[in-house]
């Protein structure tokens, strides 16, 4: 027979396991629907995705249209980002069942790290108005218009893979055991919010590589996905994100020499 607490922690993995799957699969169910947009989400490849044409302007940034774009972005990169966040969730259940014997609060660690991806989603939104404003955004398909602005954001996603910076948040997710077990006593909230800030850190300016190809290319959404996962997940995750860098770095002064 288990230990009681052993007992609890299974129950509580499975719980865990089974709220992660939902949540993930209903925020990409959404995304799938159009998020609420009236529209068939997009699905393609395009190199040149900024030639696209289209309506620069669009509704008026009121409050309704920037609570909607803003939980747009939020669930989108909740369905992102869970499934790579769903093993540190596990692992820290598993050192705070340790440590307390009790079921652990692995709700508030992920509420924690939502919260650092909602701060980004709020600062996206606040982009997206001033580049549709301005004219380098189309309305209906929320892609960029100017080569230079893709050009050069591709080129600063490449130089950032290949960035010390982008290592250590990368480093810091790939091995966050040291870093629960150094900040266990902080509460799960916080832990889950200092953590979530390094995944940020690390994927800020692959999120917003969304503004290439489209922001609902459920295509990019799922490719970027893949390259967020295995980054995290797989023993060579540095090597795919300087291959990515440069890949990237190719895909930028190609935009540029292009047109």
């Amino acid at each position: 027979m288990p230990a009681p607490s052993e007992a609890v922690f299974r129950r509580h993995r499975l719980v865990t396991i089974l709220g992660l799957a939902i949540l993930a699969g209903l925020s990409w169910a959404w995304l799938f629907a159009g998020a609420g947009m009236g529209i068939s989400p997009q699905a393609d490849f395009a190199i040149f995705a900024h030639r696209t044409s289209g309506m620069a302007m669009g509704a008026p940034w009121d409050a309704p249209r920037l609570l909607f774009i803003f939980s747009m972005w939020f669930v989108m990169m909740v369905a992102m980002m869970v499934p790579a966040a769903a093993p540190v969730v596990l692992l820290y259940g598993r050192a705070a069942a340790s440590d307390s014997g009790r079921s652990p609060s692995t709700g508030r660690f992920l509420a924690g790290y939502l919260i650092s991806w909602a701060l980004f989603s709020i600062v996206v939104v606040l982009l997206q108005m001033a580049l549709e404003t301005a004219g380098f955004m189309t309305a209906l398909g929320m892609t960029l218009t100017s080569r230079w602005i893709v050009g050069g954001l591709l080129i600063a996603a490449g130089l950032y893979q290949l960035s010390a910076v982008k290592n250590a948040c990368l480093s810091h997710c790939q091995n966050p055991a040291e870093f629960i077990a150094r900040h266990h006593r902080s509460g799960p909230l916080t832990i889950g919010l200092i953590h979530g800030s390094y995944c940020v850190g690390c994927c800020w300016l692959l999120m917003a590589l969304l503004f290439v190809g489209g922001i609902m290319n459920l295509a990019w959404i799922a490719v970027l996905t893949m390259v967020v996962a295995a980054e995290k997940l797989l023993p060579n995750g540095r090597a795919i994100a300087r291959v990515g860098g440069m890949l990237f770095l190719v895909w930028g002064a190609a935009i540029l020499v292009a047109g």
